[in-house]
């Protein structure tokens, strides 16, 4: 069972009209093609997509799952199918037992649809059922400045965990919940039930269902996991882990011939990239247009970097323009946006006033899907442009009507 309903708020405006599952990551590819393609991989024989919010554009995308080699296998379960939105993540299982139930399972694999990682859920499966776990929670052990952000076990000599803290002002250790678990479905669905009833719960597998079942006869444990794996739940998260492609080398690649990952993304056109253009250590997607420099950056379909521009440790997405002589550096520039000529984002001068603590972090600055930026505006780092914004030198902000796609497609027919 996928867990893909959530907000995503922290992504800013990159979520505001799109699911967090379907943000673009590593070019053309969508964050939920990672736990899809894992699914595939592990030959996982039922997958139920749990979908809330913006689900429209998320059920579209995964269609019937062939993309994954999923046909017949998965299916999507929108909150729409029970009649209310689902309180929380235990909650989305819960009314989602029927489907479940068809299948007569011994065991349930809950997963989160906003990861990047790869994992062969087998070996996981192989670790719950040689300890006869009630649950098995996968593991990971997080940076101690980070720690605070995610579930925290504390375990025994045998792995065994014997606390849980739900995102802890003071972690008891590293060892934090990848939020991907194995149950005995007849453990599950009698919590699940008995969770239903409890008129205070949250409904939700960290805070509710994880504690209760830490003292069940045979008990929860952690599957400690060794490879990629990140949260990619805020702006900078999402920078950082398209800039772990880049590294030398990569500490993480989406090309394996033994583990691919898949997505239904089909490029539109060839790239070109012109002689006078200067492109290293990175990732160019499907069909571009790049006259100008690029280093250390992610870029999806549809691009255009015009003479002179700069593009430096940045990801832009899909169908975005960039003129003359821009200077854009450690910035997320989302969808169908048009960065005009002799702009800077990401400097240490210009205007501080779309600066946003709340969203960027570190210096990572964030221009949302369909937004204009005029000729010359400077940036300075960690500023938010929200979705669709004008920002031009001298005037007050205002919504921007421009046509990305003209540029885009204008550009690569030249």
């Amino acid at each position: 069972m996928i867990l893909a309903g959530g907000r995503g708020e922290r992504l800013g405006s990159l979520t505001s009209r799109l699911a967090k599952p379907l943000v673009f990551y590593g070019g053309n590819y969508r964050i939920i093609d990672f736990t899809l393609s894992n699914c595939c991989h592990s030959r996982v024989n039922a997958v139920g997509i749990l979908t809330q919010h913006l689900s429209t554009g998320l059920h579209a995308y995964i269609g019937d799952g062939s993309a994954w080699n999923l046909t017949g296998r998965a299916r999507v379960l929108p909150a729409e199918r029970k009649g209310t939105k689902y309180r929380g993540t235990a909650d989305a299982v819960y009314r989602n037992m029927d489907y479940i139930e068809r299948f007569s399972p011994k065991h349930v694999l809950i997963l989160s649809g906003d990861h990047i990682y790869k994992m062969n859920y087998n070996d996981m499966l192989a670790f719950h059922v040689k300890k006869n776990a009630d649950m098995t929670i996968a593991s990971i052990e997080a940076p101690l400045a980070e720690a605070s952000e995610y579930g925290i076990l504390s375990t025994d000599g045998d792995d065994r965990v014997i606390e849980f803290q739900e995102k802890p002002r003071r972690p008891k250790s590293r060892l934090a919940s990848m939020g991907i678990y194995i149950f005995k479905w007849d453990v599950l669905r009698k919590r699940l039930i008995e969770d239903s009833h409890e008129r205070n719960s949250k409904n939700d597998f960290g805070h509710n269902i994880i504690p209760a079942l830490l003292t069940t006869p045979k008990g929860v444990f952690a599957y400690r996991f060794h490879g990629y794996w990140r949260d990619v739940g805020t702006v900078e998260s999402l920078w950082k882990s398209n800039m772990d492609l880049l590294r030398n080398p990569p500490r993480f690649s989406v090309r394996d011939d033994a583990w691919d990952i898949l997505t239904a993304f089909r490029p539109r056109l060839p790239g070109n990239v012109s002689k006078n253009a200067s492109v290293r250590n990175s990732v160019l997607s499907g069909a571009h247009s790049i006259k100008g420099r690029i280093e250390r950056s992610v870029l999806s379909d549809s691009v255009i970097v015009a003479d002179g521009a700069e593009v430096l440790d940045s990801i832009i997405m899909p169908n975005v323009y960039i003129g003359p002589n821009a200077r854009i550096r450690e910035t997320i520039i989302g969808p169908d946006a048009n960065i005009m000529g002799g702009v800077e984002i990401g400097s240490d001068e210009g205007t501080d006033a779309y600066v946003s603590d709340s969203v960027c972090a570190n210096g990572v600055s964030l221009v949302g899907p369909g937004a204009g930026i005029f000729e010359n505006v400077k940036l300075q780092k960690s500023s938010h442009i929200p979705k669709g914004l004008c920002v031009e030198a001298g005037k007050r902000a205002r919504p921007y009507c421009g046509a990305g796609t003209k540029f885009v497609l204008e550009g690569l027919r030249s």
